[in-house]
């Protein structure tokens, strides 16, 4: 277990399905600022702005010296385009310690299905079963995430 993994003990659904990269559910102050001491740098939303959150997540990560980046998936709306624009951006996170989540792992666990077919040249059954470990359990949002690697120009 790493420690980053280790500094967000706790965390709902929490995993590490890339080295550096932390997935799940909604973290708390307390998560996040471990996160931070553990090495963290950046944090990923992909909550709706719009659901209910138990403090200001993007003041708090901000205060703390990281990195905030808003990446909705919101309920019922992602498409194959939002799995693109997930690609795009955690794309950009290869090199740091990130912690990327929505609130249960689900969402975010199945957008990262993309990037660990098509950059780290996962077979779909290892993706699948690593997004699983994450908190994936929509069979939709999987579809989609399969979709946009099928779909994908070579």
């Amino acid at each position: 277990m790493s420690g980053l993994l280790t500094a967000v003990s706790g965390l709902p659904n929490a995993a590490e399905p890339v080295a550096g990269w932390i997935t799940g559910g909604q973290p708390t102050e307390q998560q996040l600022k471990a996160f931070k001491s553990a090495g963290g740098e950046v944090v990923v939303d992909n909550r709706d702005p719009m659901e209910p959150r138990p403090f200001d997540e993007p003041a708090t990560v901000r205060a703390l010296g990281l990195q905030y980046v808003s990446l909705p998936l919101v309920h019922g709306a992602v498409t194959t385009d939002t799995m693109k624009q997930m690609h795009a951006a955690v794309k950009k996170l290869e090199g740091r310690k990130a912690l990327l989540h929505c609130s249960s792992g689900n969402r975010t666990s199945a957008a990262l299905i993309p990037y660990l077919m098509i950059d780290k040249k996962m077979e779909q059954d290892d993706a699948v079963d690593t997004a699983m470990r994450g908190g994936l359990r929509s069979a939709e949002l999987m579809e989609l995430a399969l979709d946009y690697v099928r779909k994908r120009p070579a």
